[in-house]
Parts: C-alpha cells; structure tokens; sequence
C-alpha cells in the first residue's frame, strides 16, 4: 500500500483529561493481584464493592431527582406530564433551571467540560472528512433558557453560542481513514495549479482572508511547542490531505490520514417556540468518537449546506479574468489560439472543479450525517442522563480505590505525593494517562472514615479488614446473601 509522505507535520498539544480511561472490573483485578497475600487479596475485593455500594448510595437520592426533573422536559413526553402537574409558567421556569443546575454538576462529576471558542477554533482549523461549511439555523433555537442559567450560574470561557445550545466534551482518542481519495487529491492538486496561476497574477491578494486575532494569539508554530512548555499536556498529531505531498504518481495510490477525536460528545439545547406552543422540552444527545475537525456534525438543527459566497466570487471573478485574458489576446497582432484554449480551459476546469468538488462534498456530508447518527450517536435524553450517572459512580469509585491501594502499599503520603504516586501507577500498570483528582478521591476515602491525616497533614489509611467493618455490611450485600439462601432453600 502506498503512502504520501508528510511535507509538514501538526500537532495539536491538548490538555490531559481527568477521566481514568481503564473499565473498573480491570482496574480492580489488576490491583488485587499486585496484592501478596490471598486473604487481603479477598478482603481489598470485598472493599471494592463495599466503596461502590457506598459511593452508589451518596448518589441515589440526586440522580433520582434530575431523572424526575427531566422527565418534565422530555421532548417526547414532557409536555403532557407538565399539563398534569398544572403548573404556573413562572413553576416551570424555576423547574427548568433547577434540572439545568443538576445535569451541570453531574456533567462536572463526569469530567466532561465545555468547548470553548479557544478549543473549537483549533479542532475547526482544519479539514478531516467533512469538507463543506455547516451552520447552524439560529431560528429554530431557544435562545432564553441557557441565556438565564448561565446569567445565574457564572462558567468561565463561554463560547459564543453558549445562549443557544452547549457542547459538553470528554476524552481524547484517534480517528484513522486509509482510502485512495482520489477525487480529493485531483481536487488538491488543481487547488494548488490554482494557487500557483493566482501567485503568478497576482490575484490572491483579492481572496487573501485575514485570520481572526483569536486564532492568531493561540496558535503556535510546530518546532515551539515543547514538553519543557507544558509537561502535563500531551499532543497528537494531525495528518491532512493538505499537508500532503499530492503528485500525479501518487494520485492512485492509498494514503492514510489522522485526526484526534472528541472521545465523548453531549450536545444539549432546545428547540424554538412556535406561535402558537411555547417550547419547554429540552434536548440533551450524546455522541462518541467525534473527530475534531468534523464536529459540525453534531450540531443541532444544521442548515442545508450550499455555495459560500466565496465560491460565488471565486465563480465571477474567474470568469471575468478568463473574459479579460481572452479579449486581450484577441485584440493582440498575433492571437495564438492555443492561448486562449488554454485560458478558457483553466478558468472552465476551475469553475468545473468547484461545483463537482461541491456535489462530491454534499454526497460525502450526507453519508457522513446517516453515520452520526446510526453509529456515532450513543443515546439521547434520558438514555444519554443514565449514562452520565453511572459515568458518575464508576470514576469516583475508581479514584476511591487508586487512592487507597496507594496509601495501603505506599504508606502515608501528603496530597501531592500521592496524586503523583496515583498517576504513575496509572501509568506503569495500564500504559493510560490522566491528571488524576486526588482531591475529591481524598475527601470521599475521609468521609468514609477510612483515611485520615497525621499532625504533619499527611494522608494513611487503616487496615484492610478495619477499613471493612468500618463501612459495614451494605443493603446490597444483605440483598445478595437472602437471594443465596432462598436460592439453596
């Protein structure tokens, strides 16, 4: 299989994510067979599930709480369960914004984080599979209900469409296509025959665009974003079509890109009201494995894309130069009729290339909207709310369980020690990094009275079978055994 080779390398430098990317039923064994001895071995699985139990508890009465709220603003269902409870407008409005101030902190507790502007305009600087400019239709979008929560709850680096809809993002991963691509490397290598003409005439000062002060602030060149600059970031790279180098011997042959994906994506909105009903169901969608370049896909209440109205200029401006350049070779002594085919045939081919480069990306875009939402779109609604609970429960019980292993293995450690201690671990046994909460890991191990602190503030834990009884014999525990013995009865 043939490859282009890089004639530029991007990088992309993103800041590492708090979320442990290890399932639990790994992370455990893995722990407990690290463990000596068989009976602390049986006693650190019992803690295990004593930690989840417990940490499950915590959180029963609050999920339930946001799962009722939301069944009030379901899209589907909402707004009958609302005309049930006969509730003032002024009700319905404090509701809404009381499920908005507990989906935020659940959203929080999942390590998911708010794009901001700075983040999508680096994941927007570029191309992947997706090559035509998507909108998004404002007029079918509230823009009063997150307009008053964020007026009441104050979030840092809001991007500018945070009145109308919020994107949520966690996780980082990699997204590879290996293909031939033909027709974007013809449109690639036209594209810069193109640019070379323009050069030559000097016509790409008419198209020049000048880049937003925003992106020009953040964005650094290749060769000065060093590991020294930011040790706990980590960088991935981005492989383009743009940045290949695209010759006619290359043109059949496979080529492989990259792009660093949003590993989890949640998009969460409501539609406009219309004359005659006021809207109250609220949208809330979950989507993974998003590459960063194409996360227009996840937009809500996407226009039809068309011609830019810098295709349109592009279309006259070729037309009006192509009339020119024939009309003076006309008008010349010795008019060379291959001149003026060659003319003619640049301008028609360009012309001809934007409008097919335009119909192969409108094909292109809706196979990759018909993907979105089969295979890359997880759940919606309540479905998306019970997995962020449960996203909830297992990386706090995670967090839990590092923390103690360490403190049990290690001894007393201070606060610093022992979130670097936990990432290392992390990083030895399971090859996966993570800018570990030690904090909120800490303050839940001393809530259950199982970690403490000596005079110096350093953090030590107690024993394995004291940590047990001090937790206690769970319901869920009680419930196991009567089925066990009802079973054997």
């Amino acid at each position: 299989m043939g490859s282009a080779s890089n004639s530029k390398k991007e990088v992309i430098r993103l800041e590492r994510e708090a979320v442990i990317p290890i399932l639990k039923p790994r992370l455990i064994m893995t722990l407990a067979n690290l463990i000596e001895h068989s009976s602390d071995r049986a006693e650190f699985l019992k803690l295990c599930k004593r930690v989840e139990y417990t940490i499950r508890a915590w959180y029963l009465l609050q999920f339930e709480d946001l799962m009722q709220l939301y069944s009030l603003f379901d899209p589907v269902q909402g707004a009958r369960k609302l005309e049930q409870q006969n509730l003032s407008s002024q009700e319905i409005d404090v509701l809404e914004q009381n499920f908005l101030s507990y989906m935020f902190k659940v959203m929080e507790k999942s390590n998911f984080k708010i794009c901001t502007n700075e983040e999508i305009d680096v994941a927007q600087s570029g191309q992947y599979l997706l090559n035509l400019p998507i909108t998004v239709d404002e007029s079918k979008i509230d823009k009063d209900l997150l307009k008053r929560y964020f007026a009441e709850h104050h979030h840092d680096n809001l991007p500018d469409f945070a009145d109308k809809y919020v994107i949520f993002r966690r996780g980082i991963g990699l997204d590879k296509t290996t293909d031939y691509f033909i027709m974007e490397k013809v449109d690639m290598i036209i594209s810069r025959l193109w640019g070379w003409i323009m050069r030559i005439t000097r016509i790409e000062k008419l198209f020049s665009k000048k880049p937003s002060a925003r992106v020009m602030n953040d964005q650094k060149k290749d060769d000065e974003i060093t590991n020294d600059q930011y040790p706990d970031d980590m960088y991935v790279e981005r492989v383009r079509i743009e940045n290949l180098n695209i010759s006619l011997r290359s043109l059949m042959s496979k080529i492989t890109i990259q792009e660093p994906t949003f590993d989890r994506i949640i998009v969460v909105y409501r539609q406009a009201s219309t004359k005659g009903e006021k809207e109250r169901g609220i949208h809330v969608k979950h989507f993974k494995n998003i590459p960063m370049a194409d996360m227009e896909l996840v937009l809500p209440e996407k226009k039809n894309p068309s011609l830019t109205p810098m295709d349109w200029v592009k279309f006259l401006i070729s037309a009006v130069v192509g009339l020119v350049a024939v009309v003076g070779s006309i008008e010349t002594p010795q008019a060379d009729f291959w001149v003026m085919f060659a003319i003619l045939s640049a301008v028609v081919g360009y012309c001809a290339k934007i409008y097919f480069t335009f119909q192969a990306n409108m094909v292109a875009y809706q196979s990759l909207i018909t993907q979105s939402m089969y295979d890359k779109q997880l759940d919606s609604g309540k479905g998306t709310l019970l997995h962020l609970c449960d996203d909830v429960i297992q990386q706090e019980v995670k967090e839990v369980i590092i923390s103690f292993f360490i403190l049990m293995e290690q001894g007393k450690a201070t606060l610093e020690d022992l979130d670097l201690q936990c990432e290392e671990l992390i990083k030895e046994e399971f090859g996966a990094t993570c800018n570990f909460d030690v904090d909120d890991a800490v303050h839940k191990l001393e809530r259950m009275g199982i970690v403490a602190r000596d005079s110096i503030g350093r953090y030590y834990c107690v024993g394995l079978k004291r940590a047990n009884e001090i937790i206690g014999t769970t319901t869920e525990e009680l419930v196991l055994k009567a089925r066990q013995e009802n079973g054997a009865s």
